[in-house]
């Protein structure tokens, strides 16, 4: 029995995708529930499945093509169908007939023979010829003299070409390639872009003393691995302080919607991660009512399955403030671009131990700079500096945030 296999429905938002990569070829066995094509929408890569065992008969998309939800894109015939039979046949039947072409031939040739044998019998008839002949070698010797008449030796020079070949790609050749953009790639374009057109984006840049947060990963990594299983990394602190800081600054926390402001009173906060495709923000929600342990797990499973391209489009969606880590990729210093329709963004750079005064007294301190990008149509310049002071004072003294002071 033939099946169609289908484009399936991703989202209300999502009406079309790219066939990414197929999995399997025309003729391969499957069984039910393996993976038969990568499908990648505006909002991250899927795999569609086989709903039953069988043979793929037909595959009617190639990989970069742009197709719409509900799509045929392939047939498969349930294990035992017409499919795999015709698939044996043609695997029986294509050496036989292979087969006939060659033994035509040889009995062609083979008739052929024994005719060539016929006509060439007379030839050893002068073969006595010779002997009287030999008399005039001398004569035929001058002749034989002429060696450098035979026209292949100027093919010599057909070598030269050869070096030629290996000169006509030099190491600075102009080569272009042309690759069409990813529906994934082509959405955060188009969002980014939309970004700065329709918001007012300002930074402001602030510089943080990361070492008490150094120490008390230090101090208590070990046991915060044996109970949690997890490690206690640098963006559960900054996630728990901003949050806190966002409960002072609440229109950080808001989107405009036509003339109104919405205040968000829960907080999910976007992690910006750099797949291979291209960049996806899913968001930790709830992340209020979470500990540093449920933040950590939460985001090393966000970012595993994101890299892998196996996060749903509802992980994607939503996003009450965003958190990017530019640092790790080893940027000093940027200005981030808000992810519509949030009103703010929060970059966090590369540590350098860098000298600073403390006291008096020039220290060296692992300092980190941070930037926050934010809609200046709602949000002042008072306030996107009073949330980065806080943030701040927060992981400079992570003490804070366990106390809520």
């Amino acid at each position: 029995m033939a099946i169609e296999i289908k484009i399936p429905s991703l989202g209300e938002s999502i009406t079309e995708v790219q066939i990414a990569s197929w999995l399997v070829k025309e003729g391969d066995t499957v069984t039910k529930d393996q993976n038969l094509v990568s499908i990648e929408s505006e909002k991250a890569t899927v795999e569609v499945p086989a709903p039953e065992a069988g043979v793929v008969s037909s595959i009617l998309q190639t990989d970069g093509a742009t197709v719409k939800v509900g799509d045929v894109i392939a047939h498969l015939e349930t294990a035992g169908g017409k499919a795999s039979s015709k698939a044996a046949k043609k695997s029986t039947d294509e050496p036989r007939t292979a087969e006939k072409p060659a033994e035509k031939k040889e009995s062609k040739a083979e008739s052929a023979a024994p005719k060539k044998k016929e006509k060439a019998e007379p030839a050893p008839a002068p073969e006595p010829e010779p002997e009287p002949e030999a008399k005039e070698e001398p004569a035929s010797e001058p002749e034989a003299k002429e060696e450098p008449k035979p026209a292949p030796a100027p093919a010599k020079p057909a070598p030269a070409p050869a070096p030629q070949a290996t000169t006509s790609k030099p190491a600075g050749s102009r080569v272009d390639e042309t690759k069409p953009m990813t529906l994934l790639r082509r959405t955060v374009a188009k969002r980014l872009l939309d970004a700065q057109q329709s918001m007012a984006i300002l930074s402001t840049f602030n510089e943080i003393d990361m070492s008490a947060v150094i120490a008390l990963r230090k101090q208590y990594q070990e046991s915060f691995v044996a109970k949690s299983g997890v490690k206690l990394g640098f963006m559960s602190f900054f996630v728990k302080a901003v949050i806190e800081a966002l409960k002072s600054v609440p229109q950080l926390n808001a989107e405009i919607r036509g003339n109104d402001i919405v205040y968000h009173h829960y907080f999910d906060i976007g992690v910006a991660i750099g797949a291979g495709k291209g960049l996806v923000v899913p968001p930790v929600r709830n992340a209020e009512t979470m500990s540093f342990a449920e933040i950590e797990k939460a985001i090393a499973d966000l970012g595993s399955r994101a890299k892998e391209n196996r996060l749903k489009p509802q992980e994607l969606e939503g996003g009450t403030f965003t958190i990017t880590n530019g640092g790790v990729y080893g940027s000093l210093l940027s200005t981030p671009i808000i992810n519509p329709p949030q009103s703010g963004i929060l970059g966090l750079h590369s540590m350098q131990e860098r000298p600073v005064a403390r006291a008096g007294q020039v220290v060296i301190r692992p300092m980190m700079y941070m930037a926050l990008s934010y809609d200046h149509r709602i949000v002042d310049g008072r306030e996107a500096v009073q949330f980065l002071v806080r943030v701040k004072e927060l992981i400079e003294d992570p003490t804070r945030l366990l106390l809520e002071v």
